[in-house]
Order: C-alpha cells, then structure tokens, then sequence
C-alpha cells in the first residue's frame, strides 16, 4: 500500500499549511472534514448520499468493527470498502480508548453507574489487549 502526504502550500504567518494524503482508495486534500462512520457506515446517508456531501474519506473505530459488523463479516466481503460500498478512503483509529470505556476490561469501575453484571469484552495483560 502506497501512502503518501505532500504539502502543497505553507502559510508565511502561521504554521499552517495545505497538504494532499495519497492513499489507494484516493486523495485526500488537507485540511479537510471528515465523516464518521464508527462501524464502517455512515448512519442515514446511503453511499450515494454520501458522495453528494462531498466528503473526502470516512473516519471510522476499529473497536466498534470488531464487535460489529465482526471482522468475518468484513473478510468475507471482501474488506470495508465492499462491505460499506464506499469508494473512497476510509480510515481507522486503534479503539483503544473504546476498549477502556466500553469494553470494562479495566475492573477499576469507570463510571458511578456501572453495572458489574456486563459481558467482560477485553483482556488486558502485559501483552496488550485482546478482544474476546
């Protein structure tokens, strides 16, 4: 996979500057505002809608496609960008935070609210985490 980022334009006043992301799904022109779809699709806007918007890419969580569509339901069609119908780049961050806040792996309770009787969906050890 090639990836790539140039900065075509710096500003003389500031530290900011225009750039372009090359990826294999696309070019992304920065800055830019990104869409979210946290599970690989955009909720309410179909792939068509979506590419009335505009938008350059999609920014969604690796933790949230884990649990849901699954990572089988992805590699057996074929990968995010099938899956999703969405021509354009699609980009994830690690979860981790979502592992901490979502997942109780952390038996320490995170919220004055929590219920002890939630599915333990981590294991966290010295060896990193796993998704059970």
């Amino acid at each position: 996979m090639n990836f790539n980022f140039n900065v075509l334009q710096t500003s003389t006043k500031s530290c900011a500057r225009v750039g372009e992301i090359t990826t294999p799904h696309g070019v992304i022109k920065t800055p830019a505002l990104v869409v979210v779809g946290t599970k690989g699709t955009v909720k309410g806007l179909s792939p068509e809608d979506l590419e009335l918007t505009g938008t350059q890419f999609v920014f969604s969580n690796t933790y949230h496609l884990v649990l849901s569509p699954t990572l089988e339901v992805i590699e057996k069609a074929g990968g995010i960008h099938k899956l999703s119908k969405i021509n354009k780049p699609i980009i994830t961050d690690s979860g981790g935070f979502q592992v901490f806040s979502l997942s109780r792996g952390n038996r320490a309770s995170l919220t004055p609210n929590d219920n002890d009787e939630k599915p333990i969906l981590v294991k966290i050890d010295e060896n990193g985490v796993t998704l059970t």
